[in-house]
């Protein structure tokens, strides 16, 4: 009697793109690589490379393979359902012998379908995949025109720009697909938001599992806009508690630099690398085993929410990540570039640099993603692999920021060195260091209203109404709730750099 089994056909790009069809047989995913994927068109006959078997666990993966990995690239499930074997009830055998016919039970593919044994081609075989002439044929029915993702409805490059899994080629079947999405803990609760609301200038607040000391409540902290109200260490301290499930997964895992500024945004502020003796035992802490004698070795690691209130009440306005772990303080997890105005830079020219920079990344087929600082510029992460240490990366930042700066040579000056630099733009890429940061995603800046460094697509660098300090924490969520977080995807670190000349 037949037996039901499942299949999925995924839309892999690879080397080239094409359309992995895999069928289960004896525990295993029998797959062919189809170039232009299946068809319903009675007409015509797809090619269909043999390739290796897949474990079962690989049916329904979408998500991005690293580049060196068997299959490097980005794949959706482009459909998936049940197959039933036809006219034999040994398929194996039928494979074995050549020919086998189908029918299909999916949510793009029905009706009954023939693999046949075409010939050999170095060290796969030729096959033809065809659709009978049936009830669910379709005259000219191309894969193509029907892009997205059955289980998901996103498209191979939504799915590349911000996969949920990566798949590991080299490890066993049952360890190698790696979830991506970090856990999001959840926000403060609208009660633990009244408790700060009806505290006086001081007292103890239970929010995010922790019980907090808080301080100084209803000191300004950000001068107001015009028009605005100015804003206090209360409404500091709120909008870290409300933030910090989204900043955690930029900040989780390495050592925090914080620029404090006790007396306020309008006072002179200073950096604040040590963990104080009155910081809480709970609070998570790192020692830096390469610290000279004389510089830091206690860092603060916001590896739970709690600990960015703690941060807020501490004074610190600015948090600077480090862009290494501390598992690895030596691999740095990005490349960073600051695209930093000089005083006679206008926001057109620093969009032109931008725009630059999208264009070069799009080139070198590279994700990455902006920001805007909050002050004056734009500042842009690229997520990479473990491996290249700071200086290797320094160098290829500097091929890449030169390169951009070329094209447009009035606008750049490299000799920053020298005070005001002519008032012309830097691209720096010495921030590509040990313990040198850039601000981290959603942090607040010492200025006015309390502008933040927001995270925004390519294409708003089009916007007429982008500007550098647009958000503020009155406003940032607001837009989080609206669009989302567009810079997630520099959380997935599965990219190599390409060679620069």
């Amino acid at each position: 009697m037949a037996q039901d089994l499942v299949f999925a056909v995924q839309r892999h790009r690879a080397t080239a793109r094409h359309y992995d069809f895999r069928l289960e047989l004896d525990g295993a995913l029998v797959s062919w690589a189809v170039p232009k994927g299946p068809t319903l068109d009675p007409g015509v006959r797809r090619l269909a490379m043999r390739v290796p078997d897949h474990p079962m666990e690989y049916l329904h993966f979408e998500g991005v393979i690293p580049e060196g990995d068997y299959g490097g690239g980005d794949v959706i499930v482009w459909d998936t359902g049940v197959w039933v074997p036809v006219g034999t009830d040994d398929p194996a055998k039928a494979l074995r012998d050549g020919e086998l016919h189908l029918d299909l039970h999916g949510e793009r593919l029905h009706g009954r379908f023939v693999l046949v044994r075409t010939g050999q081609e170095r060290d796969l075989e030729r096959w033809m995949l065809l659709h009978k002439h049936d009830e669910h044929a379709v005259e000219g029915w191309e894969a193509e025109d029907h892009p997205r993702s059955v289980l998901s409805g996103r498209t191979n490059d939504e799915v590349k720009a911000d996969p949920d899994y990566l798949w590991r080629s080299d490890a066993p079947a049952d360890e190698a697909q790696v979830g991506l999405k970090p856990a999001t803990p959840d926000p403060p609760t609208e009660d633990e938001l009244a408790a700060l609301d009806a505290l006086g200038t001081s007292g103890r607040w239970e929010v995010l599992g922790r019980t907090l000391k808080v301080t100084n409540l209803d000191k300004v902290l950000f001068p107001g806009r015009e028009g605005e109200e100015p804003l206090t260490k209360r409404d500091l301290i709120r909008y870290a508690a409300q933030i910090a499930p989204v900043s955690l997964p930029y900040l989780a895992g390495r050592a925090l630099n914080l620029h404090r500024y006790p007396d306020g945004a309008d006072k002179k502020g200073f950096w604040h690398k040590e963990v104080p003796d009155h910081a809480p035992d709970w609070l998570p802490r790192w020692d830096n085993p390469d610290a000279d004698p004389g510089e830091t070795r206690t860092y603060l690691v916001v590896d739970e929410p709690a600990a960015l209130v703690w941060a807020a009440n501490f004074g610190a306005l600015e948090w600077h990540p480090w862009t290494s772990p501390t598992a690895a303080p030596d691999r740095p997890s990005y490349v960073m570039f600051d695209i930093d105005p000089g005083g006679r830079t206008s926001w057109e020219e620093t969009l032109v640099l931008a725009r630059l920079h999208r264009s070069a990344f799009e080139a070198m087929d590279l994700r990455a993603y902006p920001k805007v600082t909050g002050r004056r510029g734009i500042q842009v992460w690229v997520p990479i692999r473990r491996g290249p240490d700071f200086a290797q990366t320094r160098r290829w930042a500097e091929k890449v920021s030169r390169s951009i700066g070329a094209v447009v040579p009035e606008l750049v000056s490299w000799t920053w060195e020298v005070k005001g630099r002519g008032g012309l733009a830097r691209l720096d890429y010495t921030q590509n260091a040990v313990n040198k940061t850039l601000v981290a995603p959603y942090s607040p800046r010492p200025a006015p209203g309390a502008p933040v460094s927001t995270p925004i697509t390519w294409d708003e660098l089009d916007d007429p109404d982008l500007r550098p300090d647009r958000w503020t924490v009155r406003t940032v969520l607001d837009r989080l709730a609206d669009v989302g977080d567009p810079f997630r995807g520099v959380l997935h670190l599965d990219q190599k750099l390409p060679r620069v000349r």
